[in-house]
């Protein structure tokens, strides 16, 4: 049995990502150049992604290792920590080709 505040962790999430998922509908790598609002709204929404990864107990991890719960972590301290070292290019390819795969094992987990 997983761990409730596991199963919250994991909802906020699944929510991050949907909805930095559906903030790139229709844009493309360029708009971050152009959209800074968008930009920062990916950022941060990694960054939950992130945080809440972080917080999710070691006996999660270990049993849903399909998720690589390391790199959304350095991912999130990388963003936090290395602000001023952001590539958009590496948030895009995140947000626009990673995010997916997660979002399904996510909701895997939670089904």
């Amino acid at each position: 049995m997983m761990l409730e505040r596991d199963i919250i962790r994991i909802r906020h999430m699944l929510d991050s990502a949907n909805e930095a998922v559906q903030f790139t509908c229709g844009k493309t790598r360029g708009d971050l150049d152009d959209d800074r609002k968008l930009a920062l709204s990916l950022t941060k929404l990694v960054e939950i992604i992130g945080e809440a990864a972080a917080n999710v107990s070691p006996e999660t991890r270990q049993r849903y290792a399909a998720i690589p719960w390391k790199d959304i972590v350095g991912m999130r301290h990388h963003l936090v920590h290395g602000y001023d070292l952001i590539d958009l290019d590496i948030l895009w390819q995140v947000v626009h080709d990673d995010l997916s795969d997660l979002i399904d094992e996510l909701e895997k987990i939670l089904d």
